[in-house]
């Protein structure tokens, strides 16, 4: 068969055939009187293999090594071929992200997506103070997509609270991008879309900090209640009160739980929910001491009975407590 039969049959151009041919990948088996290259079968089926192979990523000089090497592996080839691909794949990936980003900035000239370029490149910068000063520039164009994905994976607390401070000024479409963030299985991923949530204003921020109550790790839990107790969601009360036993922000729970008992009903059950822990044999003695000094900022009957009663607690330090806090509210 004649190389230009070979090329229609096969698809490949004679001229790539005869690219075929100088690199030694290709050897036609005769020639006619003529001079003309004449393939066979064998040569046929050469040359198919050759596109197999081209068809995975091999370079020419790759077949030829695996066409013509008996000792020839492919095993490394191939795991070699699949390290290439998922670089390549996420080389693409990031690259469609960031021109979606772009995208989603709306560029006017070129002006403008270049300085969408130069923010997002400072954004992912290894300095955190590049990081901290493009969250901070009045002139980033730094679409909400990419300020959600830098504030869920930062470690550093000022860079952190940069990137929400910016996420807040945002506008609309951060919210549900953060609310992706708390079905993520790492908790710290999920306590910071937690506490850029708790910047946000609004009744679906309130709805998704409502959600994360119930999440599985402590933190996550209590950087939610915080935030739920100063927006008066009087749901946050039990973990509010858990922090208060773990140590962990306890003053700043107290003063949540002291903003949401504003009308008696709520001030019964905050003042009910510290003291049924306080009666918890679980509950350690300077947790104790802490639930009883919430106590003081808790308006109503119900308090004011429990530290009546505390005072004679046989645990000194919360007896002592108790009775200082019945006399100044006795004096207030």
């Amino acid at each position: 068969m004649l190389i230009g039969e070979v090329a229609r049959r096969s698809g490949v151009s004679a001229r790539m055939l005869r690219h075929y041919e100088s690199l030694g990948l290709l050897r036609p088996s005769a020639r006619t009187g003529s001079g003309y290259r004449e393939y066979s079968g064998d040569d046929i089926r050469r040359i198919f293999h050759i596109e197999s192979l081209r068809s995975l990523g091999l370079s020419l000089r790759e077949i030829g090594r695996a066409l013509d090497d008996p000792g020839f592996t492919p095993s490394a080839l191939v795991d070699d071929l699949i390290r290439q691909t998922r670089e390549r794949i996420t080389a693409e990936t990031e690259l469609l992200t960031r021109l979606r980003r772009i995208d989603a900035a709306e560029p006017a000239a070129w002006e403008d997506v270049l300085k969408v370029v130069v923010s997002l490149q400072a954004l992912g910068s290894k300095s955190a103070a590049a990081r901290q000063r493009a969250a901070l520039s009045p002139a980033a164009e730094i679409p909400v997509e990419a300020l959600v994905e830098a504030v869920l994976r930062e470690t550093e607390p000022n860079v952190a609270g940069a990137l929400r401070w910016a996420l807040a000024r945002s506008g609309d479409g951060a919210t549900a991008l953060l609310a992706q963030g708390l079905g993520s299985p790492v908790a710290a991923v999920r306590e910071r879309a937690v506490r850029s949530l708790a910047e946000l204003p609004g009744d679906e921020a309130t709805a998704r900090l409502r959600d994360a109550l119930t999440d599985p790790d402590a933190m996550v839990r209590g950087h939610a209640a915080l935030a739920l107790g100063t927006r008066g969601v009087a749901d946050a009360v039990p973990a509010l009160v858990d922090l208060i036993v773990r140590g962990r922000n306890d003053t700043e729970a107290a003063d949540a739980l002291s903003m949401l008992a504003g009308d008696t009903a709520t001030a019964a059950r905050i003042a009910t929910r510290l003291v049924d822990r306080l009666a918890q044999d679980t509950t350690e003695a300077p947790a104790r001491v802490r639930l009883t000094q919430a106590l003081a900022d808790i308006p109503g009957r119900t308090a004011s009975d429990a530290l009546m009663e505390l005072s004679g607690d046989g645990d000194r330090a919360v007896a002592l407590t108790a009775a200082y806090l019945v006399r100044l509210r006795e004096a207030g």
